[in-house]
């Protein structure tokens, strides 16, 4: 079993923490409407310390803040270095990441990404570095607006076993890293982390020439560099970050 009540409770977690920093809905202490349905995790919540009440709402605590900042660390570090694995083809071992920016637009990547050929292997790759393949499918899910706090209802969506039972059944049939081979996956991960790194340095480059063209009012733009992710060249290393808990329940 990928889901289990904690890590369901966790991902529940971090979108009401996501609205109380982010959003504009405002959490009375005594639930009503839809949000009733949420009183129970929000009690919870503040019983562990990551909320407080403000007046009659809820609010984030320092503690709670810090769990949602590493979540979100976590989040960063997957868009850039567990994406690359969304679109590969084992057979010719390419990835459709390799010809990101030979694309004009959006619509013309989307065409050629969702080819058949390739095969999504951020769970094999979760599994193989022994990160938790539930929470890549959940941050997936964040990056398709899956949890969107704006559409009718989704109060009744985040609670419900739905969502919960979907990523399930995609961490369960998803391709394992024995399907691939040891050799194979290893190969896979060195190339993919290589083309993560180049990504990050072209995007870095076309972001330097734009604010170079644009001149930003003379304004000098720091952006980050590629060091970080440098020890990802070991298809065995994992960031630190992946093994602290988020919330202690």
């Amino acid at each position: 079993m990928y889901i289990n009540d904690n890590n369901k409770k966790t991902y529940q977690a971090i979108i009401l923490l996501n609205e109380l920093v982010n959003g504009d809905h405002k959490f009375q202490t005594i639930g009503n409407g839809d949000d009733k349905v949420l009183e129970p995790l929000f009690i919870e919540l503040m019983a562990k310390g990551y909320v407080q009440t403000s007046g009659m709402y809820y609010v984030i605590t320092a503690k709670g803040q810090e769990a949602y900042d590493n979540f979100m660390q976590r989040y960063s570090e997957y868009l850039k270095v567990y994406d690359v694995f969304s679109f590969v083809d084992l057979e010719k071992g390419e990835f459709a990441f390799a010809r990101y920016f030979d694309f004009d637009t959006d619509a013309q990547w989307d065409n050629f990404k969702n080819d058949q050929r390739f095969d999504d292997l951020r769970i094999a790759v979760a599994l193989f570095k022994k990160v938790d393949p539930a929470e890549i499918v959940f941050m997936s899910f964040i990056n398709e607006n899956r949890f969107d706090t704006t559409s009718a209802g989704w109060q009744m969506d985040l609670a419900s076993n739905d969502t919960w039972k979907e990523i399930e059944e995609i961490c369960a049939t998803a391709i394992k890293p024995e399907e691939v081979g040891e050799d194979a996956m290893v190969d896979m991960i060195k190339q993919g982390s290589e083309l993560m790194i180049g990504l990050l340095q072209e995007e870095i480059k076309q972001r330097e020439q734009d604010n170079a063209n644009n001149n930003n009012g003379g304004e000098t733009v720091v952006y980050e560099t590629v060091e970080y992710y440098e020890p990802y060249y070991d298809p065995w290393y994992v960031s630190p970050i992946w093994f602290v808990p988020l919330f202690l329940w």
